[in-house]
Formats: structure tokens, C-alpha cells, sequence
């Protein structure tokens, strides 16, 4: 028997299968910008049946240039801010979200490794949200392990990130925690 390479693995809670259903309940779809994940989200969710139900399809923007040119982030915040940042993150689910047609877009970006990248050390990763409504969040993540560590992790937290706006409570928990935003 072969092992699966330890970034290919599942993510154990079945955090993909949730949000799906969550979607499909609402009648929502979804569509992912990838980056340092470069396919892993797309993966996790096409790896749940019926997943074709809300799920509508994925960038992996590995290059800066796919993420301006194809995604739309903004090429000042690049110049300025390099390709690992919060802003970036946000502008590339919401770039993802009208590019594919969806309600809800998602994104990564950040360094697994090797090597730090644009200043940012090796861990540094943002996940952000774009919501049917216009609005988006990002959020910052300091993550340790390995590259394929850092990689997987980051397919949860964003995963995590949407079933925690999906829930019925999402938005009521968020505006609590961040002071009425």
C-alpha cells in the first residue's frame, strides 16, 4: 500500500464536507484563489461527493502577476506590500468571487517555505472571505512546521474561516469579537 504524501492528506474534522453543505443548504457557491496552497483547497472540497452542487471552481495564483492580471489585485498594494498581505488576501477572494461567479470567494497566501518571501518569515500566511454582500475579512495566521505543515494548515484555517461566516451565528460572533465591525 502507498502512503499518501503528508500535504495530500485529508483534513481530519471534515471542515470541506461542512461548508458544502452549508453552501448547498443556502444555495450558495463558492470559488477559491489559491497561493501558497497552489491546489490544496480545490482538492479538499472536490474531494467531497456532490461538491459540484456549490462549488464552482479555483485559481491557483502562485505568480504575482496571475494574482494582479487574472485576480485583480490592486498592482499598487503588490509594489508596496509584496504578494503576502492581508489586503492581498481579501482582494483575491473577492477577485475570485466575480471572476468565477460566486457568492462567496475564498483565498491563501503567505510562505511555507523554504525561504522567507517579501520580508514576511517562513509561517506568515493570510486567509481571507469575500462575502455575498460585498464585504470581506482577512485574517493573519502565524504557523509553525514544515512546508507541507504550513500548506495543510492553511487549508483548514481557510476552510475554517467560511464555515465560521456560513454559521448561523457567523456574523452576529463577528461583529461581538471585532467591536460592532
Amino acid at each position: 500500500m502507498n502512503a499518501v504524501p503528508a500535504a495530500m492528506e485529508a483534513v481530519p474534522d471534515g471542515v470541506a464536507a461542512r461548508v458544502l453543505a452549508l453552501l448547498a443548504e443556502r444555495g450558495e457557491t463558492l470559488a477559491v484563489a489559491e497561493s501558497l496552497t497552489g491546489g490544496l483547497v480545490a482538492a479538499e472540497l472536490t474531494a467531497v461527493p456532490g461538491a459540484s452542487k456549490s462549488f464552482r471552481g479555483s485559481v491557483t495564483a502562485y505568480a504575482t502577476a496571475v494574482k494582479r492580471d487574472l485576480l485583480g489585485v490592486d498592482a499598487a498594494l503588490l509594489a508596496l506590500s509584496g504578494a503576502v498581505d492581508p489586503d492581498v488576501a481579501a482582494q483575491m477572494a473577492a477577485g475570485v468571487k466575480a471572476g468565477l461567479d460566486a457568492g462567496w470567494g475564498i483565498a491563501t497566501t503567505g510562505v511555507a517555505g523554504p525561504e522567507p518571501q517579501d520580508g514576511r518569515p517562513v509561517g506568515t500566511v493570510f486567509v481571507a472571505v469575500a462575502r455575498p454582500d460585498g464585504t470581506r475579512k482577512a485574517v493573519s495566521l502565524r504557523l509553525n512546521g514544515d512546508r507541507a505543515e504550513i500548506r495543510r494548515e492553511s487549508v483548514r484555517s481557510v476552510l475554517e474561516l467560511l464555515a465560521g461566516e456560513l454559521s448561523p451565528n457567523g456574523r452576529a460572533q463577528d461583529t461581538e469579537q471585532n467591536g460592532g465591525t
